[in-house]
């Protein structure tokens, strides 16, 4: 699978504040990225260092298996990195032959571009008479008329009413079914884990996860177990080879693990050291706990 980006130890600092560090990920063609974090964590430093308008301070990234230079891969690029920024007195189908026009493609893709983002009935409509939403789905067809090998788009939901994110998000959906390969930055939990197929989590420019939104919730799980001597429950744990770490609250003792482990073995070993259970549930993280934890953990 071809290497559309690919991105080694990218460091960018402002004076004092280092907004990126040693940032490293791969985007494979076909796959939909999320880049997620909270406001200030380093999605738009990133964005605009691999689109060329943020310069970094080391680090490197390279385009395509590094086969082309920057400018002229930034031509198979479609990109949505700010506010959508069209005239208000033309029409949405002037607004896109304009495009049309300064990256020289032709007319002929207007019309496919419109009804893909749901506003061919509006295109004789003047932007100015757009919702925010509409404007938005406009900027996401302009992105698409150089049928880009790879759409990027920063918060693309943002300030969006429910219906409005809705409508976005189908329309992602649909322009990876067609194979195009999207890298969107979000503050939102819920939009990656709905739209994309691998995340990149991060905080204070920091990586704190790299891989599969489902490998994300697909840890071992963990027990939550109570017995007659806890302490020696978590003494037993401790040297059981599936198990990661221990740990007690509330009167229960709560076993994360390294490795799988079924419920029947967990409690065929603890009985066979002569402890009794009065309670064994096995639970799995939510990729909301695991996001969670991912970010508090960083923070100690």
């Amino acid at each position: 699978m071809q290497t559309i980006l690919s991105i080694k130890n990218l460091n960018k600092r402002y004076g004092s504040l280092q907004a990126l560090r040693n940032v490293s990920f791969e985007i494979k063609r076909g796959n939909v990225y999320g880049i997620l974090g909270p406001n200030g964590s380093g999605k738009s430093t990133t964005l605009g260092i691999v689109l060329n308008v943020v310069n970094k301070t080391s680090g490197e990234y390279s385009w395509f298996d590094g086969k082309m230079q920057t400018h002229e891969a930034l031509q198979k690029v479609g990109a949505i990195i700010e506010r959508p920024n069209f005239y208000p007195y033309m029409t949405a189908e002037q607004n896109l032959k304009l495009v049309c026009k300064i990256k020289n493609i032709k007319y002929t893709k207007i019309q496919e571009k419109l009804e893909l983002v749901g506003l061919d009935e509006r295109k004789n409509s003047k932007f100015s008479t757009f919702s925010l939403g509409m404007k938005q789905r406009l900027a996401i067809a302009s992105a698409l008329l150089n049928d880009p090998e790879i759409l990027i788009l920063d918060e693309p939901t943002n300030g969006l009413d429910p219906q409005g994110i809705h409508q976005i998000r189908d329309i992602i959906k649909q322009i990876a079914a067609q194979g195009t390969t999207i890298l969107l930055a979000s503050h939102l939990l819920d939009e990656v884990e709905k739209v994309c197929t691998h995340a990149l989590v991060l905080r204070k420019g920091t990586v704190l996860y790299s891989g599969t939104v489902d490998g994300m919730s697909a840890n071992e799980g963990f027990f939550e177990l109570q017995a007659d001597d806890n302490e020696k429950l978590t003494q037993l744990l401790k040297i059981h080879p599936a198990v990661e770490s221990v740990k007690q609250e509330e009167g229960k003792v709560f076993v994360y693990l390294k490795t799988a482990l079924e419920a029947a073995s967990l409690n065929k070993y603890l009985f066979e050291n002569n402890i009794n259970l009065s309670h064994l549930v096995k639970r799995k993280h939510s990729l909301e706990e695991q996001f969670l934890e991912l970010t508090k953990n960083s923070e100690s």
